[in-house]
């Protein structure tokens, strides 16, 4: 504990010395974001609508008790008993109240059952948020003359990208690309000018994060230093940034952000929150995808469409499976009873998934009206449904007591040395299982006719007891679930999740305000028709349209896939997307910073083959990309959020890094792949809320190290260190992921096991590596900084080395834990942590 207390005091002497910026705190005061206002649409407007719209809404022409919750300013005025929300005090909210049935006299919705415990977490979670609310009060503002169509014809996002040639700037000399001339001509028109080079120490830190997301090693920086003197600064770099585009290392990083956009999971999440234990193919299969440089076009279309591409062999074939499997690691409430509502439920998840994934764009939120703010209809939106009402989804839980719906696993062709991780059984066992399942279809059948008799008023034959009914659901469910993962032998055969079209190919009919028993006049499957393509693909008879719809997305015309593409990788460059709103290019989000240079580098992006691995070696080596995050007091009052890229921004290592930073310097990283998921190896299908009852688990669900990319990702129970340095939300599309500096992340880097082992491995490495205090010191800045200390930084780090009195003597365990804090401590900088 005393060493404990001494590191942390050590901290806050580094602090004083070298200070980081900590621009990634976020403000409780900011104005609310595009995530926020798409939380609303998709968690929070449904249900407005769907249980309150009738009795409090100037449509119905009514509001009972003085309500109305059609509008922002109205839900905040309440009725007769007060306001009905009171932003980030849920407690406090009447609505919130009412919601819970826990007060006889106020009940939403009246005369019915509670909504649900999801509803009711979305609701709270929406009020902590502020109550974020796009909708505007004054009638007409709203503008109700509003056309899709006009927005469509003029709205930036919705026109075909144009390259554009880029006029004069006043230092040609300082571009190294095209790329530059952009950003150099509007620091001009702003009479700014760009920052100087960063140190090679530094750019080739931000390199090796941004490309691999790991630090370099002393012999990298040696390396690298001689590569400058031998062929110059150019040179270096593009061979340094070669060597990290062809390293394995990439499509664990780069993979990993599109993983966030796919709101990967291994769990269904929601109330039952069933785990999904064959959901680490899709996660393998993103990373092979991304070091192989698939074409992002084709790859899109693997993941919509995989099942119906052409094969060359069943190894590509079970690989095209996989990748469908984007259309179905999302969540799903499988506590839900109605088989009608649970489809439609994954059919929005899935357009929605897929619209704000490729487009940016929210056209979920069509599923219960016009969209309120971008050219999308409830025909666009039911046009699309008719795709995916068309398209089966795997996604391989059963019926049980925690679960009450059902799915099957798509089977892969069985291939030599295929890693298939769940148990075979005997041929008997098959057997057993396959005699037991026709039982209790038999006595399923008993019960059936019994239920007939009885509604017909006849006496059945024999009587069913609810009990006998459940238990009937409740062993038929594992025994289907067991046998779809074995052939008849008992061996067990490789299973995925994913999609394929349905034998029943139809269209959906328009659901009234979304709700499953309202359904009107049938929609014939199309795109939405704000995208105007000269020649749009036609969905032939007795297709699903999921071929087509890939095709639609990625044609060159599209005004909409290679801009949000091309804006999410330089988000993750540069810290801010071209478009800071990376998951919404509509109305709502922002406007482009660099239009031109969005839309060149769209057109550039197709032209070039839709290349990820050649747009980031671009990116990357241009002076932009080069310059320090120095900060200049002059630049920043006129740009203080440096939208002009007058600087590189400091940014917040994202949590993997983080974690694979430390495994790193303790050099104790295990850089091979994991065989499946902690998911798959030991959680299986135990339901999530039971883990914790499991003593072969880790509590922190971490226990690995490999890289963190292979940590368990289930929903609403992320390892430790991925919640709290503010992984993405597995259950939503995220492009941009929160950054906040809180006490919680503190206390984990000065008391959590994770951190004193690799504090420990730290020590003894430094111990190994170096003769000397001093030299252990320089290494030591070297392995976190990639840098060596400054003077203040040694004599301070040697001081706390050598004179406390642990150190003294021949205490070697004391001067073991002392070295151990000492490593702590520079594991929990904010230098560490941060990109400069």
């Amino acid at each position: 504990m005393k060493s404990l207390q001494l590191a942390t005091l050590f901290v806050l002497s580094l602090s004083l010395c070298r200070q980081v910026s900590a621009d990634d705190q976020k403000s409780t005061g900011d104005p609310p974001s595009a995530s926020d206002f798409a939380f609303f649409e998709a968690k929070i407007r449904p249900v407005l609508i769907k249980y309150c719209y009738d009795c409090h809404s100037i449509e119905a022409g009514t509001a009972e008790g003085e309500l109305r919750v059609d509008e922002k300013s109205a839900l905040r005025a309440g009725g007769g008993r007060g306001p009905a929300i009171v932003p980030g005090q849920p407690d406090a909210s009447l609505l919130l109240t009412a919601m819970l049935h826990q007060d006889s006299d106020l009940k939403m919705p009246p005369k019915e059952e509670r909504l649900s415990d999801d509803v009711i977490h979305d609701f709270r979670k929406w009020i902590e948020m502020g109550a974020p609310d796009p909708r505007i009060a004054n009638r007409e503002e709203t503008n109700e003359g509003w056309r899709g169509k006009d927005t469509a014809e003029t709205f930036w996002a919705y026109q075909t990208p144009q390259a554009s040639a880029v006029g004069e700037v006043s230092n040609p000399e300082w571009a190294n690309d095209e790329i530059d001339r952009f950003i150099l001509r509007q620091l001009d028109r702003n009479h700014l000018m760009p920052s100087q080079d960063a140190e090679p120490h530094v750019l080739l830190r931000r390199l090796h994060f941004d490309l691999v997301g790991l630090p370099p090693s002393p012999n990298d920086l040696k390396r690298f230093g001689r590569s400058i003197e031998s062929h110059g600064i150019e040179k270096a770099l593009e061979n340094e940034v070669d060597s990290l585009l062809e390293s394995p290392q990439f499509g664990e990083h780069w993979g990993r952000h599109w993983l966030d956009v796919a709101r990967f999971g291994e769990s269904s999440g929601k109330e039952a929150n069933i785990p999904f234990p064959y959901a680490w193919r899709y996660r393998d299969y993103v990373i092979e995808s991304v070091n192989a440089d698939i074409p992002i076009d084709r790859f899109f279309t693997e993941q919509i469409a995989g099942d119906l591409l052409p094969y060359e062999s069943q190894a590509e074939r079970a690989r095209l499976l996989v990748a469908t499997g984007f259309l179905a690691v999302g969540t799903k409430n499988l506590s839900e009873s109605n088989d009608k509502q649970f489809q439609a439920d994954i059919v929005d998840e899935q357009i929605d998934s897929l619209s704000r994934a490729m487009m940016a764009s929210s056209v979920a939120c069509a599923r219960c009206h016009d969209h309120k703010f971008d050219p999308f209809t409830m025909e666009d939106y039911y046009a699309l449904a008719g795709i995916f009402e068309s398209t089966k989804t795997f996604f391989g839980t059963f019926v049980s007591p925690a679960s009450r719906q059902g799915g099957e696993l798509m089977e892969l062709p069985n291939l030599i040395n295929q890693t298939v991780l769940h148990p075979s059984v005997t041929p008997e066992k098959v057997q057993e299982l396959e005699q037991k399942l026709e039982e209790l279809k038999a006595e399923k059948a008993e019960m059936d006719a019994a239920q007939r008799a009885l509604f017909s008023g006849k006496k059945p034959e024999k009587t069913f007891t609810l009990r006998d009914v459940l238990a009937n659901i409740w062993r038929t469910g594992p025994i289907v679930g067991k046998l779809q993962t074995v052939d008849e032998d008992g061996s067990a055969i490789p299973v995925a999740m994913g999609v394929n079209d349905r034998e029943l190919i139809r269209d959906a009919h328009l659901l009234a305000r979304g709700e499953v028993s309202r359904p009107g006049e049938q929609i014939p499957r199309r795109f939405p028709q704000a995208i105007r393509l000269d020649e749009p693909p036609q969905i032939p008879e007795g297709e699903s349209g999921r071929l087509q719809l890939a095709e639609w997305l990625t044609d060159s015309q599209h005004p909409l896939t290679s801009r949000v593409f091309v804006n999410r990788v330089w988000h993750h460059l540069f810290g801010t997307g071209l478009v800071r709103t990376v998951d919404d290019f509509g109305t709502t989000g922002e406007l482009p910073s660099h239009p031109e240079l969005l839309d060149t580098l769209a057109v550039q992006f197709v032209e070039d083959g839709w290349s990820l691995k050649r747009l980031v070696r671009r990116l990357v080596l241009t002076r932009t990309y080069r310059q320090t995050s120095d900060f200049n007091q002059a630049a920043f009052l006129q740009d203080p959020e440096n939208r002009l890229l007058w600087r590189m921004a400091k940014r917040r290592l994202p949590a993997e890094s983080i974690r694979d930073a430390m495994l790193v310097v303790s050099e104790e990283l295990d850089m091979s792949r994991p065989k499946g998921s902690l998911v798959a190896r030991k959680i299986l299908d135990k339901p999530i809320s039971l883990i914790g009852l499991d003593p072969r688990l880790p509590t922190d669900l971490d226990g690995s190290l490999h890289r963190s990319v292979y940590l368990p990702v289930i929903r609403d129970r992320l390892p430790d260190v991925l919640e709290l340095f503010d992984f993405a939300e597995p259950s939503l599309v995220t492009g941009d992921r929160e950054k906040t500096n809180v006490p919680v992340q503190a206390l984990y880097l000065m008391n959590s096991q994770f951190v004193l082992d690799r504090s420990q491995g730290f020590a003894e490495r430094l111990d190994r590596e170096a003769e000397s205090s001093a030299e252990r010191v320089k290494l030591a800045f070297q392995l976190c900084f990639a840098r060596s200390p400054d003077h203040e930084e040694l004599e301070r780090s040697l001081a706390y080395l050598q004179t406390s009195s642990l150190s003294k003597g021949d205490n070697v365990a004391g001067r073991d834990e002392l070295l151990m804090s000492f490593c702590q401590a520079l594991l929990s900088t904010a230098e560490f942590r941060n990109i400069d």
